[in-house]
């Protein structure tokens, strides 16, 4: 799978952690049912290899299903097994590269994102993006023009447009458009923001 070419096309990466299993596995179907193509589930998820795999399983082998919050070579090859098709880590991380599937790794200053380029990451996470802001992302193409950004950290609809706008690849978002949908809660209010959030990354006018 082409990561950066994915994320390209759809502008959003819908990220998932929460407390209930059953839930998480609900809100990653639903937000699969409202056109969200990329979906994450964070490895802090209660049970998350296990919704990794049933989620593989239900939305098929062509789904861009991966697992984020990875910290490790071993959390890595386990969400792999588990059925991640590419891995979001919130820093630099060693040893992923012969795993053979993308990585969105984790990092924040130039420097950073060198040493994230320097282990093979396919694009940046510009986590936590709320730190800089838009701002901050637009003052990082200058230096690093080639450089696909994720950022994500505080992103919500209005933050959205502004990175895109800045020239995001796309956009990581968690609790502005999940909500409370993983730990059992409101599934009408989740396909309501995620009608948002396409629209924000399909470059609608509010």
């Amino acid at each position: 799978m082409n990561l950066v070419e994915s994320l390209r096309a759809h502008r959003l990466l819908a990220i998932v952690r929460g407390k209930d299993p059953a839930a998480a596995l609900h809100t990653v179907r639903t937000l699969a049912d409202e056109g969200i193509a990329a979906v994450e589930v964070s490895l802090t998820t209660a049970d998350a290899l296990t919704v990794i795999t049933r989620a593989r399983a239900e939305l098929g082998p062509d789904a861009l299903l991966g697992a984020g919050t990875v910290r490790s070579a071993a959390d890595a090859a386990r969400a792999v097994d588990a059925g991640a098709s590419y891995l979001v880590t919130p820093a630099l991380v060693d040893g992923l590269q012969s795993l053979g599937v993308p990585v969105l790794m984790g990092a924040l200053t130039p420097s950073e994102i060198e040493l994230a380029l320097a282990r093979g990451a396919d694009a940046i996470k510009l986590f936590p993006g709320s730190l800089g802001g838009p701002g901050y992302l637009r003052a990082l193409r200058d230096p690093f023009p080639e450089v696909p950004f994720v950022p994500v950290g505080g992103v919500d609809a209005q933050a959205a447009r502004d990175y895109l706008d800045r020239g995001a690849l796309a956009v990581g978002v968690g609790s502005p458009l999940v909500g409370d949908a993983a730990d059992g809660g409101d599934l009408d209010g989740l396909r309501a923001r995620a009608a948002e959030f396409r629209r924000v990354a399909a470059g609608e006018a509010p």
